[in-house]
């Protein structure tokens, strides 16, 4: 049998889409999916440049947030690859 790969995430609060549009009256949550401690550590620093960003965590369990509150979108870094680079929002 397999053993089933580690996965992380990093969450945080995206203060500037809260509110609004597809998180209107919501809290928007992001969570960025990542394959090692390394890209945890570059996700992190690089959300740490973001004034936008707050709430920085990271986690080894798929994150689960109330619907009712909060609009959650999960990136990628297929989809997102400059937050999986390092310094890139210096």
């Amino acid at each position: 049998m397999k053993k089933k790969e580690t996965m992380y995430y990093v969450t945080m609060t995206d203060k500037f889409m809260s509110g609004w549009g597809m998180a209107d009256g919501k809290i928007n949550k992001l969570i960025f999916e990542c394959d090692s401690l390394d890209d945890v550590t570059t996700v992190m620093e690089n959300a740490r440049h973001r004034t936008e960003m707050k709430y920085i965590n990271w986690t080894d369990k798929k994150p689960y947030y109330n619907k009712q509150r909060y609009f959650a979108e999960i990136k990628t870094k297929t989809e997102y690859p400059s937050w999986y680079k390092e310094d890139f929002f210096l």
